[in-house]
């Protein structure tokens, strides 16, 4: 397996110190509660009229609720009051006195859209049908007491756009979905005339009407094979801003002339895809584009905005983004993220080009030793390029580790540069850790995308075996002391690890990861019909019996009984995207071959624990876990579970059936 020249600077940097490093020691362990319990403050966001701030935080029953002060005032206070899984996802409406947010129920992801009147000091459920899924598709500066939401209150299965009067707390039906749309997009009149649609072998259709009372038309279609998503629509509504991969190997950000179809690239890459795009928000003008190989690149698309980025990338080492800005645009809110620091956020001043500090995540770890994560590039067997990350702990000499495969889900999406608290504490605890871009993710163009098309746990499974053998061939990591270990596809690689490949992986974690392809998709979401054609085309379409074998042998269900290596799986009860059907299966399975294997079912989450007691009680029940079979360290539990979890936990000890066991 070829070695690329990145390898030996990673190399002469972690190995360099000799002696020295063989009779250092780890650094003291960072607490589980640091690095997952919840932030102190986190994703603030400024009030259009550049006056207020907003954030989340903890309340004094340790559950994140919005909070809100005027900026230069001793004044702030907390304007929600959820009462247990916290807010995570909020925005202020342009009328700078409604804060909107999004909850669901423990994690069933049937979110319902808030708004909290901060002039009234009042609170109302704008779509309260029970079962519904709504989400914010539109706020624009121009319309200050309206938005545009989707949800799927008329038909479960497709999502319709309702125009929302944030005055009377009127929801009108805008544009109803004639059957195939996946998304929709508003032009900035905030008029919905641009929809997205997944054809039936996989591809992409754009449609354009010229206004609300127009005829929809198909504008562009392309097959599965290329990258195209609808950005935004130019300020005249006439051209439209496009990731695309039409003409190119990786996606770039054109802007497409909507009648003559004349295009001009904007920003491109031949490496990656095109990442983040910054979009001035009243003149709908492309400022800038971000692209990440390794750590985050910006393309400076307007010059407006040059002499800005250039300064925010002086005031932190750090890879950042703009979150959101005032209306006057004058005062930006800045965040930054690192491999060796929580994440923190800035006031960046446009005028003055100076930025202040308003928050850091979680400052506790500002004193603690981190480790540095830096960009990896090798050839899997046949010769295609693989990125990733690795990480190595601190303190200790840098051969023969025990190593975490930290694989991430999708899998269609990336792993990226920057602070995640998962990395640090593996290396904490004393595990190099890796993570590898496999065939199929995303990022790297269409080809490479394309390339992990059905081909779950054949090619993109040998990718993951090919980073453990690249990290075993540089010295660095003990062959024999690795674990695999993962979140919904991530976990479904771990139980194809352990049951695919016992040899490799000493052990598995698997969180929320399907265990048989054929019953995951059969218990999708009904909302996610839409685009069941992309899963038909990189998956395999389990109503045609040409892919029924492919679905079969890649699913770890049908391989239970190779399953030796230790195994905990963690599952939430809600999950309406992996279900607990998943775990459950292969937990009778293993049980009913006489296995192993330790069963952490969470009763009020979801794809994912969001509730910090959760989190950390999955935690310490993983690196105890991890510490037994590969030798690493952990944080010792106290008492039988974290306090406030709800973690139901069986215990599957070969031919012995424990039950359940209810701590």
């Amino acid at each position: 397996m070829k070695l690329h020249r990145i390898l030996p600077l990673i190399l002469g940097a972690l190995l360099g110190f000799g002696s020295q490093v063989a009779r250092a020691e780890l650094p003291p362990l960072i607490p589980r509660d640091v690095l997952f319990g919840n932030p102190e403050r986190t994703r603030p966001r400024i009030s259009p009229d550049g006056k207020h701030l907003a954030w989340l935080a903890p309340d004094n029953k340790n559950v994140l609720q919005v909070w809100v002060k005027t900026i230069g005032k001793n004044d702030e206070h907390v304007v929600t009051s959820d009462k247990k899984r916290g807010i995570g996802q909020y925005a202020w409406a342009e009328n700078n006195h409604t804060l909107l947010y999004l909850q669901d129920n423990d994690g069933d992801e049937n979110f319902h859209l808030y708004g909290v009147d901060l002039e009234a000091n009042s609170v109302k459920d704008f779509t309260p049908t029970p079962g519904t899924r709504s989400e914010i598709l539109a706020i624009d500066p121009s319309f200050p007491e309206e938005i545009l939401v989707s949800s799927n209150q008329r038909n479960r299965e497709l999502f319709d756009v309702y125009r929302l009067n944030l005055k009377t707390g009127t929801l009108t039906l805008d544009t109803k979905n004639p059957g195939d749309v996946s998304e929709f997009k508003a032009d900035p009149k905030l008029q919905v005339r641009a929809a997205q649609i997944t054809t039936p072998n996989g591809g992409t259709e754009i449609r354009i009407r010229d206004n609300v009372n127009a005829p929809w038309k198909t504008w562009l279609k392309v097959g599965a094979n290329e990258i195209l998503n609808f950005v935004d629509f130019s300020i005249d509504g006439q051209s439209a801003i496009l990731n695309s991969s039409i003409g190119a190997d990786t996606a770039r950000i054109v802007i497409r002339n909507i009648k003559t179809n004349k295009e001009k690239v904007l920003a491109n890459n031949r490496e990656v895809d095109a990442g983040e795009v910054v979009i001035q928000p009243k003149t709908h003008l492309v400022q800038a584009v971000s692209f990440a190989p390794g750590r985050t690149r910006w393309v400076i698309v307007s010059p407006s905005v040059q002499a800005d980025f250039s300064a925010l990338l002086k005031l932190y080492n750090g890879d950042f983004t703009i979150v959101n800005r005032d209306t006057a645009d004058k005062n930006w809110l800045v965040s930054y993220t690192s491999d060796i620091a929580g994440d923190r956020y800035y006031l960046w001043d446009r005028t003055k080009k100076q930025g202040s500090l308003l928050l850091v995540t979680r400052p506790k770890l500002e004193n603690l030793t981190l480790a540095r994560t830096e960009p990896v590039l090798f050839d899997a067997r046949d010769g295609l390029k693989l990125r990733g990350y690795l990480t190595l702990p601190v303190g200790v000499p840098a051969r023969r580790l025990p190593m975490v495969l930290f694989v991430h889900g999708g899998p269609w999406y990336r792993d990226t540069w920057g602070f995640n608290p998962s990395v640090q504490w593996f290396a904490n605890r004393g595990y190099a850790v890796l993570q590898v871009n496999y065939r199929g993710s995303t990022g790297y163009g269409k080809t490479f995308l394309n390339a992990g098309n059905k081909q779950w746990g054949l090619k993109m499974h040998n990718d993951l075996i090919d980073s453990v053998d690249w990290a075993s061939s540089t010295g660095l990591v003990d062959s024999k002391k690795v674990a695999i270990y993962g979140g919904s596809y991530g976990g479904y690689a771990a139980l194809a690890g352990v049951a695919f490949t016992p040899k490799v992986f000493a052990c598995a974690v698997d969180i929320v990861g399907p265990s048989n392809l054929k019953t995951l998709i059969a218990n999708f979401p009904v909302y996610w019909q839409t685009d069941r054609a992309i899963w038909n085309t990189r998956t395999g379409n389990i109503d045609d019996p040409n892919d029924a074998e492919l679905l079969k042998n890649a699913s770890p269900l049908f391989k239970a009984d190779q399953i030796i290596k230790p195994l905990l799986i963690g599952q939430g009860a809600n999950d309406p995207r992996v279900t607990k059907v998943e775990s459950d299966q292969i937990v009778e399975a293993i049980e009913k071959n006489g296995g192993k294997v330790t069963y952490v079912l969470y009763p009020d989450e979801g794809h994912g624990f969001a509730r910090p007691e959760n989190r950390t009680d999955f935690n310490a029940r993983a690196e105890k876990f991890l510490a037994e079979n590969i030798g690493g360290r952990y944080e010792p539990l106290s008492g039988e579970k974290i306090l406030g979890s709800t973690a139901v936990v069986r215990e599957i000890s070969g031919a012995v059936k424990t039950g359940l066991v209810k701590p």
